[in-house]
């Protein structure tokens, strides 16, 4: 239940903002020591992430994933992933993604219409 409420009102703070995919582009290039994206993107120390919008959370099937996320029954809505960018530790207890978050709005707006483009 406090999972669900914070993933709310992290969302609902998200619900505003535009996102800009050019500055998306530059912000990515942080996730990208661990992550792809693109025609050619695999599994490296974190999961490909295209088509991560409407993704079922530790679907791929070339990356291993942590326990907590394969328990975790989450579907990358942009809410969800807007959530998770800001505090993965707070959504996802015990994910293996060594990440702090974002916490500025405008920033994850731009990563997240940026990664959907992909």
């Amino acid at each position: 239940m406090k999972r669900l409420l914070l993933i709310a009102l992290l969302a609902a703070g998200q619900a505003g903002a535009a996102g800009d995919p050019k500055n998306g582009a530059r912000l990515f290039q942080r996730c990208a020591a661990c992550h792809a994206v693109g025609p050619y993107a695999s599994a490296g120390y974190g999961p490909q992430l295209n088509g991560i919008v409407g993704r079922r959370s530790a679907s791929t099937t070339d990356y291993k994933y942590s326990e907590a996320m394969r328990k975790s029954g989450l579907v990358w809505t942009e809410k969800n992933l807007a959530a998770f960018l800001r505090a993965p530790h707070d959504v996802v207890p015990g994910t293996s993604m060594r990440f702090w978050g974002i916490k500025d709005e405008q920033q994850v707006a731009d990563l997240l219409s940026y990664m959907k483009s992909f």
